[in-house]
This record gives C-alpha cells, structure tokens and sequence, in this order.
C-alpha cells in the first residue's frame, strides 16, 4: 500500500509548472521506480505527488540543426538504449542505459529521474558528464540551462528550484562529433545491482590515430556527486595511445575521487576499481576510435 496525500496529474509542461507553484512540497513522479520505493519505505509516505507521465512532449530524442541532441526527461532506459540518433552518434550513452537495473526498470525507468534523484551511483550521469551534457530547467521564470556537472549540489539534493521541472537533457555536437568512448559499471552482482565504482570516457584521437587528441572522464560511486576527473584528463590529453599514457591516466584518477567504506565493499577497494575501469574504459574508447594500445 502507498501512503500519499494526492496525485495531480499535468498535461502540460505549463501545468506542471503551475502545479509546482501551488504544492511547493509535492514530488514528481515520472515511471516512479523511484518515487514509489521510498514512499513506501516511509521516507516520503504521506506526500502530495504531481505526476507528470503523461506530457508526451517530454518524451524521445530529437537531433536539432545545430548538431544539438535533446533528450525528453521522460524517455525510457530502454528507448534510449534503441534509439538510432543515440546509436550513432552517442552510443556510450546507450551503453550506460542498458545497465540500468532489470529490463523492466529500464522499461519505466527515465533518464529524467536518473538525474534529478541526485544519486552518486546512477548510471548515466558519468556519460552526461563527459558528453558535456546541459540540462533544461523550466520555471515560472521561463527556462535555463545548467551544465549537468553543476546541477549536482550533495548527494540527493540537484539545482532544481521549488517550482522548477527538468524539460531537457542536451548534448552539444562538438562533444560528441569525432569522440568515441566507453562506459563501465562494476557491481557485486551481474544484473539488478546499483555501482560500486562506475566509469566513462570519451576520447578524440588525432587523425593519425596515434595520439589522444582530447579525452573526458568522469565517475560515479566515488564522491558524494558523480564527477569529472580533470588532472586524470590532463595527463593523457596530447599523450601517445601507449600503455605508459594510460596508466599515467589511470594513476591521475587516484587523487580526484574521493570513496568510502561501507556495507559493498571498503575505500580501498573502490580505489582499485575505480583505476582499473579507468585503464580498462580509456583503451576500450581507443579502440572503438580506431586506434590501438602501444607498449
């Protein structure tokens, strides 16, 4: 049984933002696989719930003219993981999508949700973060845009404003356009397990294949947010694709993430993971670039 005062449910983008306006307390709800869970584990039982499942223009992915992909809030896991625009040119977030939890989580399950539940350990945000991802917020006030890297505040808390609701996640095209990349989840158990250390990268090369051009990484389940790991980027961007350039990446990562022990597994543990995805996640990236590691 689920313990909640009321349900309202937006047709529009307009009214959702009305909604929010007028029950600043309410919680949205989406496919809700979160949103139920912890209503009924009490932690929200007796909250007012706007749902907002049925704004279909809040749904699929769109490649604007610019290069630009926008990405509705309410798309699926699994549509995400099938759709040919992201297949082609961001399959890395396809990748992440398909690790989500069980297929029927990832039937229901929205990339929306992923994000604004603020979790360390959610498994697209480390891709966004590396696509250099923004996300659309809408307001009373009209829209803005945040970079997805610093709409992350705390663990469980986002930018996301009292009468705000996401609208959109964007992918700019030069992120992506001559990128390949990798993502990696390590968990305890093969499927229905949420990250012990995630990880995802996406490499340039140069157009003799021979050197990494650019690369961006980022991690999730390592720190209170997920996050970028610049001086791990630093020093492999300009570097040859030899096994001397990623483990000098690898090693970087060490003093940028900042894990913790609990009941999954210790600090040192992640610490280990988190290098070895990082290795693993950067040379997958230049293979699928077309280039190779070098002794």
């Amino acid at each position: 049984m689920y313990d909640f005062k009321a349900l309202y449910e937006a047709k529009s983008v307009d009214e959702a933002v009305r909604l929010r306006r007028g029950h600043p307390g309410a919680r949205i709800i989406a496919g809700g696989s979160d949103v139920l869970i912890r209503i009924r584990n009490g932690k929200w039982a007796g909250a007012e719930l706007i749902s907002i499942h049925g704004i279909d223009a809040l749904r699929g992915v769109k490649l604007e003219d610019d290069g630009t992909i926008r990405i509705g809030p309410l798309t699926s896991f699994s549509h995400l993981a099938s759709d040919p625009v992201i297949g082609t040119h961001i399959p890395v977030l396809a990748e992440a999508a398909n690790q989500v939890g069980s297929p029927q989580i990832r039937n229901i399950g929205t990339i929306g949700g992923n994000i604004c539940n603020g979790s360390p350990a959610a498994d697209t945000p480390p891709t966004l973060f590396v696509l250099d991802a923004q996300v659309e917020l809408t307001g009373t006030e009209g829209a803005r845009r945040v970079p997805v890297r610093d709409f992350y505040i705390r663990a469980g808390v986002v930018d996301l404003k009292p009468d705000e609701l996401l609208t959109a996640v964007l992918v700019p095209g030069e992120a992506y356009r001559g990128y390949t990349g990798h993502y990696i989840k390590y968990a305890m158990r093969e499927a229905l397990d949420i990250s012990v250390v995630s990880c995802s990268v996406n490499v340039k090369l140069t157009e003799d294949k021979k050197r990494i051009e650019n690369v961006r990484a980022a991690f999730g389940a390592v720190g209170p947010v997920p996050l970028r790991t610049p001086g791990a980027e630093a020093a492999a961007r300009g570097g040859e694709t030899t096994e001397r350039t990623v483990k000098a990446f690898a090693s970087a990562v060490l003093g940028e993430i900042s894990p913790w022990s609990d009941w999954r597994t210790s600090k040192a543990f992640r610490e280990h993971i988190a290098e070895e995805l990082a290795a693993r996640a950067l040379i997958r990236s230049i293979e699928l670039g077309g280039g190779g590691i070098h002794a």
